[in-house]
C-alpha cells in the first residue's frame, strides 16, 4: 500500500523532514486502477473552498486571460480543391471556404503564449457527434524547422505534440482520412492554421535531469535482444529517451496546470546545444538544437555495490532500502556543488537497475522523492527504459505497443508492467511520481501523486490498446476527463513553486513564515507576509488532505493573497465529508510555501497555554511557534514589554548579547530601566533608537 512512515523502517513509502524521502507507490500494489480525472477546464471540488477571484459557484474554474499578441491572427482554417496551399513560412494568403473537416484545436488558442519547447494539444475533426472519422493529422512545424509529424486521429478526436521554437509559431494541422474523397492533389484538402507564441523561460530554477551509473559501468540498461539489436541499450540512447520522458512530463504538467486556471506555468530544463534527438532525423541529418542537458554522472560505487541486494527497495530482506537515495544524494551534490542557500532540483534516473531473474528482484533501482538542504532529489531506475520513446515520433507508436514483457531479460514491476505501454506508463509515470515529492508533494487521494500514473499514456492517445494490467480492452475513446491528472493541492504547490514561476508573477516578499494564534470567540487568526495561499484540513490522525481552502486568483501578484485570515473550527470542519470527526488538523501554506501546522484545532482554542494575562487586565494571545524549538539546555522564559501597555514608558535602545548565537537582549527605557529577555554574556551591539545605528542588523525574529 502507497502509505507513509519514519525512514528506517520495512514500510515501502517514507517522509523524512531533515532528509525527505518519499517512496513510489510503482513498487507497490496498485491502489487506484479506476480514479477519474477532471474534465478538461472542469476542477472537481472535493470538498475545498476555492475562493479564488476566476472562480465560479459550480466549482468550475475559468481560464485565465491570454497575454497580449505579438503578431497579427491569420487564417484559421481552410479548404483547399486544387488551388495553391498557404505557405508553412507564414505569408498571407487569401481565406478560403472552410472544410468541415479542418482540424479545430480545442486546448489552446490562437495566439496564445507557451513556456515549454513541446506543447500538447487536444482538437476535434467536424462534429463526432454527426460523423466520427478516423484519419491522420499532419502538423507541420512553423518555417519547416521541425520535421512534420503525424498523429491518429480516433472517432473524429486528436491529440498532439507540436515542437516549439522561440518567438511565434505558425502551426498547419493537415486531416486525411481514407473516409473522404480524395482531391487529385498533392495540395492538403483540408488544413488549419494556429499560431502559439513561445517564450522561454530564464529566470527560474531549472529541473537537472542527471544519469548515474556505476564507476566500472559499461552504460547499458536491461532490454529484450529484438530491441537491443534494433535500437540499442547503450549510453546514448538512454540519454534520447530519459530527454524524451522529461519532456512529456513537462507537455503534461503545463497543460494540467492551465486546466487548473494557472496559465501555462512549468518547470523548465537546462538546456545544452547539441545534436537534437527530439526529432529521430536529427540524429540522420547532423542537425543541432538547444535541448534539455542530461547530466551523466559516475558514482565512486562499483556496479556490485549499487547492485546489492540489501539496498534493493522491492527485496524483502534488504534492510538499507534507502542507500541508493543516499548515494545519489551525496554523487549529485559533489557535481553540483551547490553554494549555500542555493536551492537544486535534480531528477535521477538510476542506469544500472537490472532484473535479477533469480530472485525475482529489480536491483540497482530505488523510487524516492524528497530533499535535504539546498538539494531537492529524486531517483528511480532505468528497468523499463527499453519502453520508453526517444523521440516524438515515437510516442504513438511506444504507448500503443503491446509486446508482452519477457520476464527472462526485463522485469515486470509490481506485475504492472506486462506490456511494453504499460512499462513505459510506469517508468515515466512513477518517475514523475518521485519528481513531485522533489517538488514538495505529498501523496494525495488522487492524480500522480496516487497511482493515477498508470494511465499516463492517455494523456496523448485517443484510443487505449489492451491491458495486461487490468486483463480489459483499453478505453475505446480517451477524452480529458479520462485522462492521468495532478491533484488541485499539487498544482497550488506548483503555482508558488520557484521552479514554476511566470515573467508575469510580482517578487515575494522573502519572508516566508506564517504566524498562527488563537483569539477571542473560539477564532484562529493566521498572517503571512508573502500572503496565504491554501490551508489543507485533515480529519483525525489521517495522512492524506481531503479538503482544503485556498485564496487568490491564478496570477502570483503582490496583495494577491490576503495577508491575515480569521477561521473558526466549524468553518474548517464544514469542508470535511465527515465533519464529526474528533480532531481536525490544519496546515497553512504562505505563497512562499512556508508552513506552519496546528496538530489540533479544537485544542489550541481552548488551552490556556497560549493565553497570557496582561498587567492591565486585557488577554493576549500567543502564537503556536513560540517556545517551539525546545532547544536542549534552553528554558522557557517571557517578557512583557512595558511599553506596550505603559503609555508613559518610551523605550530607547534595545542591547544585544551574542557570541555565535543569540544569549539574550535587553531593552532600555528612557527612565533608566530595563527589560532582560534571556542572559547577559558574550559580544554586546546596542540598537538606539532616533540614531544612526552601529553594529550588526537585528533580524526581524530571533
Amino acid at each position: 500500500m502507497d502509505g507513509s512512515s519514519n525512514i528506517g523502517s520495512n514500510s515501502s513509502d517514507s517522509n523524512v523532514t531533515a532528509q525527505t524521502i518519499n517512496k513510489s507507490s510503482s513498487t507497490l500494489n496498485s491502489l487506484c486502477n479506476g480514479a477519474s480525472t477532471p474534465a478538461s477546464s472542469i476542477l472537481q471540488p472535493n470538498h475545498s473552498a476555492p475562493n479564488l477571484t476566476n472562480s465560479k459557484s459550480n466549482g468550475t474554474t475559468t481560464s485565465l486571460p491570454q497575454r497580449p499578441v505579438p503578431v497579427n491572427s491569420l487564417s484559421n482554417r481552410t479548404s483547399v480543391m486544387g488551388l495553391n496551399a498557404p505557405s508553412i513560412n507564414g505569408t498571407i494568403t487569401p481565406k478560403m471556404p472552410l472544410s468541415p473537416f479542418a482540424p479545430r484545436v480545442l486546448s489552446i488558442s490562437d495566439n496564445s503564449w507557451a513556456h515549454q519547447k513541446v506543447l500538447l494539444v487536444y482538437g476535434q475533426i467536424g462534429d463526432p457527434a454527426e460523423k466520427a472519422l478516423d484519419g491522420i493529422v499532419t502538423v507541420c512545424h512553423h518555417q519547416d524547422n521541425f520535421p512534420p509529424t503525424m498523429w491518429p486521429v480516433s472517432e473524429s478526436h486528436f491529440k498532439a505534440l507540436v515542437h516549439l521554437s522561440p518567438g511565434p509559431n505558425r502551426l498547419r494541422f493537415d486531416f486525411t482520412s481514407p473516409k473522404l474523397v480524395a482531391t487529385h492533389s498533392s495540395l492538403p484538402a483540408h488544413y488549419s492554421w494556429i499560431t502559439i507564441n513561445f517564450l522561454p523561460l530564464i529566470n527560474s530554477p531549472p529541473l537537472q535531469l542527471v544519469i548515474l551509473l556505476g564507476k566500472d559501468s559499461s552504460g547499458t540498461f536491461d532490454a529484450v535482444p529484438e530491441k537491443e539489436q534494433r535500437q540499442g541499450n547503450g549510453l546514448g540512447i538512454a540519454i534520447r529517451k530519459f530527454r524524451m520522458a522529461a519532456y512529456l512530463w513537462q507537455a503534461f504538467t503545463a497543460e494540467q496546470m492551465f486546466r487548473h486556471g494557472f496559465g501555462r506555468r512549468c518547470f523548465r530544463f537546462e538546456e545544452e546545444w547539441q545534436t537534437g534527438s527530439l526529432t529521430s532525423k536529427d540524429k540522420e541529418m547532423g542537425t543541432m538544437r538547444n535541448e534539455a542537458k542530461v547530466h551523466v554522472i559516475r558514482s565512486e560505487k562499483t556496479v556490485k555495490e549499487l547492485r546489492d541486494l540489501d539496498f534493493a527497495q522491492q527485496y524483502d530482506k534488504a534492510n538499507r532500502k534507502d542507500e541508493l537515495f543516499t548515494i545519489a544524494m551525496d554523487e549529485v551534490r559533489k557535481h553540483f556543488r551547490p553554494d549555500q542557500g542555493q536551492n537544486i532540483y535534480v531528477s535521477v534516473l538510476l542506469l544500472d537497475s537490472h532484473w535479477d531473474a533469480r530472485t525475482k528482484t529489480i536491483t540497482g533501482h530505488a523510487a524516492l522523492g524528497g530533499g535535504s538542504g539546498e538539494l531537492h532529489l529524486a531517483v528511480f531506475g532505468s528497468h523499463a527504459l527499453q519502453s520508453y520513446p526517444s523521440s516524438i515520433e515515437e510516442v504513438v507508436p511506444a504507448f500503443s505497443d503491446c509486446t508482452r514483457t519477457d520476464t527472462n531479460f526485463v522485469a515486470n514491476d509490481c506485475n504492472e508492467a506486462g506490456s511494453n505501454w504499460e512499462a513505459a506508463n510506469l517508468g515515466i509515470g512513477a518517475h514523475l511520481h518521485e519528481t513531485g515529492h522533489l517538488f514538495g508533494c505529498p501523496h494525495q487521494e488522487s492524480g500522480v501523486m496516487l497511482k493515477d500514473y498508470l494511465r499516463f499514456n492517455r494523456t496523448f492517445l485517443c484510443r487505449e490498446p489492451y491491458s495486461t494490467r487490468t486483463k480489459s480492452p483499453g478505453v475505446r475513446l480517451v477524452l480529458p476527463k479520462d485522462e492521468c491528472n495532478w491533484h488541485r493541492l499539487d498544482t497550488l504547490r506548483f503555482k508558488y513553486h520557484p521552479c514554476f514561476r511566470l515573467p508575469t508573477d510580482a517578487p515575494l516578499n522573502p519572508d516566508e513564515s506564517i504566524q498562527v494564534w488563537p483569539a477571542d470567540g473560539g477564532k484562529i487568526i493566521v498572517t503571512a507576509s508573502t500572503g496565504i495561499a491554501f490551508i489543507e484540513i485533515f480529519a483525525d490522525n489521517e495522512d492524506i488532505c481531503h479538503g482544503w481552502i485556498e485564496y487568490g486568483s491564478g496570477d502570483v501578484q503582490a496583495g494577491g493573497q490576503p495577508r491575515q485570515v480569521v477561521l473558526t473550527e466549524d468553518d474548517l470542519r464544514s469542508r470535511l465529508s465527515n465533519k464529526k470527526v474528533k480532531k481536525v488538523k490544519i496546515k497553512v501554506f504562505s505563497a512562499g510555501l512556508g508552513d506552519s501546522v496546528v496538530d489540533d484545532v479544537g485544542q489550541m482554542i481552548k488551552a490556556k497555554d497560549y493565553m497570557v494575562k496582561l498587567p492591565n487586565g486585557q488577554a493576549g494571545f500567543k502564537g503556536v511557534k513560540l517556545g517551539f524549538s525546545q532547544q536542549a539546555d534552553t528554558q522557557p522564559q517571557q517578557v512583557l514589554l512595558e511599553t506596550a501597555h505603559i503609555q508613559t514608558k518610551l523605550l530607547t535602545s534595545i542591547k544585544i548579547f551574542h557570541g555565535f548565537a543569540l544569549d539574550g537582549m535587553e531593552f532600555m527605557y528612557e527612565d533608566s530601566t530595563s527589560q532582560l529577555f534571556g542572559k547577559r554574556g558574550g559580544r554586546v551591539d546596542e540598537f538606539l533608537f532616533g540614531r544612526s545605528i552601529c553594529g550588526p542588523v537585528l533580524p526581524d525574529t530571533c
